[in-house]
């Protein structure tokens, strides 16, 4: 399982006290206010940052962290990406499961033919879309409703899908 999830982007600094502009990536933007902590990926070295500053600007949020104080320090964090362990992830309702842990997995269709590897989910207004990379190497669409995911199983990373007529051409 994944141990870190994504939550922003940092974009740029903000001033010249040491903040930086974070484009978030999680769907809870607001969840900024009650981190106390986020960790820095560094070339794959995560480093732990504390956080005493929160603001929001536009669609962007600003942070302060308590070890830097000077703008010069945090510019060389441009366009790293900014995460949170697991012990500090959304908590999950029963039967949800974080998407990072999902990717990677095997498609299987209901006739136990091998589809392809789940490549990412994408929200949309109605419901989610799963984005199989298919064995053939082209990707593959699949709405996220009863008559099309049948099961997901997180711990063996299996999808089982039913492909309803129409939907690959």
């Amino acid at each position: 399982m994944v141990e870190y999830f994504r939550v922003g982007v940092i974009t740029n600094s903000h001033g010249v006290r040491g903040e930086v502009k974070v484009y978030p990536t999680t769907e809870d933007i607001n969840r900024f206010k009650k981190l106390k902590k986020v960790f820095l990926d560094n070339k794959g070295t995560y480093q732990e940052l504390n956080i005493i500053g929160v603001k929001f600007v536009k669609n962007m949020v600003v942070l302060k962290f308590a070890e830097y104080d000077n703008i010069n320090d945090i510019l060389q964090f441009k366009n790293m990406d900014l995460y949170v362990d697991r012990e500090h992830a959304i908590p999950l309702n029963e039967g949800e499961f974080y998407i990072a842990d999902m990717i990677g997995a095997d498609v299987v269709t209901d006739t136990d033919e091998h589809l392809g590897t789940l490549k990412d989910i994408m929200k949309t207004g109605a419901n989610n879309v799963y984005i199989v990379n298919g064995d053939n190497g082209k990707d593959i669409l699949l709405p996220d409703i009863d008559e099309c995911i049948l099961s997901k199983d997180v711990e063996n990373k299996l999808i089982k899908v039913h492909i309803m007529k129409g939907l690959i051409v």
